[in-house]
């Protein structure tokens, strides 16, 4: 059975389809969240396992919340697949909640949106403002529209995450130069995107005409 078709069966109730699934992502949500959990506590006292256990769950927790809506926002034509995908998920879950210590699903956007408002204005290449988090939403809407996985994946972890640019070229095998060249492309969406918004909505404001874009690293 394909990835789609066993998610298809999996949201409609199947509970053996529901169990062959969780089987399947389960060694890549451990994975991203044994590395999360590295990278930003390099462990906390507690049996790393344990805590791993724990962090998956919430994962799934997150996966599952809402009648499955995380796992139905998921698009193979897109470029990932469904466990790349989830994997993604993964990560941010676990971030999230090593950041915030929450122990809840995933059931809004919000600690990724305060993370957003918080860091636009901090990125080199655009300082964009926005007069409500419906906006803001919209922005990152459409942004992973516009994004490949790979900027998408990018995007999470250097803006969202505010991983180090030497992390990200460990993990990825990128150059430095690629990254920072992908950060500022990061950033140049944003703004198009701004301005593109403050077209048709008015009250988004995008400010950063005046702030100097950093040039270009080759890839």
């Amino acid at each position: 059975m394909d990835e789609r078709a066993l998610l298809d069966r999996a949201l409609a109730g199947d509970v053996a389809s529901t169990r062959a699934l969780v089987q399947t992502l389960l060694p890549v949500v451990r994975a991203r969240v044994a590395r999360t959990l590295v990278r930003r506590r390099g462990g906390s006292g507690r049996d790393v396992r344990q805590e791993v256990d724990d962090l998956a769950q919430e994962v799934f927790a997150a996966l599952f919340a809402d009648g499955g809506r995380v796992l139905r926002a998921w698009d193979p034509a897109r470029g990932l697949s469904l466990a790349s995908f989830c994997g993604l998920v993964a990560e941010r879950e676990a971030a999230s909640i090593l950041r915030s210590g929450r122990r809840s699903p995933w059931t809004e956007a919000a600690t990724e949106l305060d993370d957003l408002e918080k860091d636009l204005g901090e990125m080199p290449a655009a300082d964009v403002h926005v007069s409500s988090r419906e906006q803001l939403a919209r922005l990152v809407d459409r942004l992973r529209e516009q994004l490949s996985p790979r900027g998408l994946e990018l995007f999470h972890r250097l803006v969202i995450e505010e991983e180090a640019v030497e992390s990200v070229c460990a993990s990825t095998g990128m150059s430095a130069d690629a990254v920072y060249a992908w950060k500022s492309r990061i950033g140049k969406a944003i703004r198009r995107i701004a301005a593109e918004l403050a077209q048709s909505e008015p009250r988004v404001s995008e400010t950063a005409a005046s702030t100097r874009t950093p040039p270009e690293s080759g890839e």
